[in-house]
This record gives C-alpha cells, sequence and structure tokens, in this order.
C-alpha cells in the first residue's frame, strides 16, 4: 500500500511495534504513522522447540530495545482466529488454540491484532487492485490472495496436493531445497508457479520470504520478487479500519 494511504488513515502520533514470527527467525521494528521505519530492524533466531512458552518471552526481550510503541501488529505463519493461532506447521503442536493476542497484550501492556504472516507481507507491497497474490519461500510456503485490497484470510495453498503425494509446501519448502539442491528447486518452484497462475488468475504475484533471493528462473511480468522487510512493513496496514484483523486487546501500562 502505498505510504499516502497510510497516513490518511493512521492518527499521527502512533507508533506500531511490527513483530514477524517466523520458522527460523523472529523479527520486529517499530513503524510510523506514515508507515516508514522509526528503528533498526532486529532479529533473533527462533527458539526450538518453538512452543508458546519459548517464543513469547523471546519476543518479548528482543523488542525491549526499540523503545515505545502504541500498538502492535503481528505476523504468525499459520491460521489465526480472533486471535488464536489455529495451526502452524513449522512452530509446534501447541500453538493450536493459543490465544497469542491476548498473551502478548497481557506482556506488552499495547493492543495487539494478528494476521498470518504472508498477508502481512502482502501489505507492505500490494496495489490494491484486482485479484493480487503473495507467495513466500521460506521455512514452507506461505499464501495470501487479496481482492481489490482486501485480504481473504487464512488461505493455506501449501497443504494442498500437488505432485506425487506431496503438498506444494513438501515440494518447494526448506527442507526441499536443502535436499535437491538450488537448480532443481527452482525448477520445482517454476512448475509451482505454472500451476497457480492459471488457477487463480492473479493480476500480480509477489514472491517473497527467506529463499526468493535463490530465484534465478525467469519470472513472467505479472511476477515480481519483493524484499523480505515487507513481512514487517506491511503491519501497519492491519490497523486500518477495513483490514480484516483477529483481534485487539485493551490497552494497558507497559
Amino acid at each position: 500500500m502505498s505510504d499516502a494511504s497510510v497516513a490518511a488513515t493512521a492518527p499521527s502520533n502512533l507508533r506500531t511495534l511490527a513483530i514477524d514470527i517466523g520458522g527460523t527467525g523472529l523479527k520486529a521494528i517499530v513503524l510510523g504513522a506514515d508507515g516508514r521505519a522509526l528503528t533498526d530492524r532486529v532479529r533473533v533466531e527462533t527458539p526450538r522447540p518453538a512452543t508458546p512458552k519459548a517464543l513469547v518471552p523471546a519476543i518479548v526481550q528482543l523488542v525491549e530495545p526499540l523503545g515505545a510503541f502504541d500498538r502492535i501488529s503481528i505476523g504468525f505463519p499459520g491460521v489465526v482466529v480472533d486471535g488464536v493461532t489455529m495451526t502452524a506447521p513449522n512452530l509446534h503442536k501447541q500453538w493450536h488454540g493459543f490465544d497469542l493476542a491476548r498473551a502478548m497484550t497481557e506482556r506488552l501492556g499495547r493492543p495487539v491484532r494478528v494476521l498470518n504472516d504472508a498477508g502481512v507481507q502482502g501489505y507492505g507491497v500490494i496495489e490494491g487492485r484486482g485479484v493480487e497474490m503473495v507467495l513466500t519461500l521460506g521455512t514452507g510456503l506461505g499464501c495470501a490472495l487479496y481482492f481489490d485490497g482486501r485480504y481473504v484470510p487464512n488461505l493455506e495453498l501449501a497443504h494442498h496436493p500437488f505432485r506425487n503425494g506431496k503438498t506444494y509446501e513438501d515440494y518447494v519448502g526448506a527442507k526441499a531445497m536443502h535436499r535437491i539442491g538450488m537448480k532443481k528447486w527452482n525448477r520445482r518452484v517454476a512448475r509451482v508457479l505454472e500451476q497457480i497462475l492459471p488457477v487463480w488468475n492473479p493480476r500480480h504475484v509477489y514472491l517473497g520470504g527467506g529463499n526468493a533471493k535463490h530465484l534465478t528462473v525467469d519470472l513472467p511480468a505479472n511476477i515480481t520478487i519483493t524484499a523480505n522487510i515487507a513481512g514487517l512493513m506491511g503491519g501497519i496496514v492491519l490497523w486500518q479500519d477495513r483490514t480484516p484483523v483477529a483481534f485487539s486487546g485493551p490497552r494497558a501500562d507497559r
């Protein structure tokens, strides 16, 4: 989304803490009301086992150097319903039914909104016209779909069967990339794109995630590779009224 559109809907003095929970890393940054970064990005490795008990304190410690903020946006790698994480295939089974929004509000004393991480990344790059799709190539395969800038929640394309009994995530996830090598992995990504494009017919596809930088195949004109920082920068949009979000908790003193 453009800086102008964000600025038009955000109060001028609010600072948003954006958090991106990934299978390999936890990242955070503070954004101004215009969507621009007010701090450097901070990052730590995702604790293992990646249980809620391990990750919540790790996030609290991660954001401590970033200073003051008024509200929190979180991108989470799984299905989120009303602030509760329902799936987390690349983290831990204990995330099923965990109220992440409430837990972070209680720990950080600020209202929280949570969205699937690919959904947040898309809000950092989409134009808001027609059908747009985001695919993130990381530990697994993230997916987000938008129509005229509106997010379709929790589309988990990664777990749909694709070839020879494998899901899309099995086929192009990080484990497959390391097992078969970059050349074959690139060919697999090209096959996935060839399958997806005529089914969903997006006006534009944005490829993100930590492994998108390894792509060497020629891409159609309507597919672009986006910077991984979009997974944080899109967090400001979660606080626009038209955005379907998971939860907004009460403000409390930090």
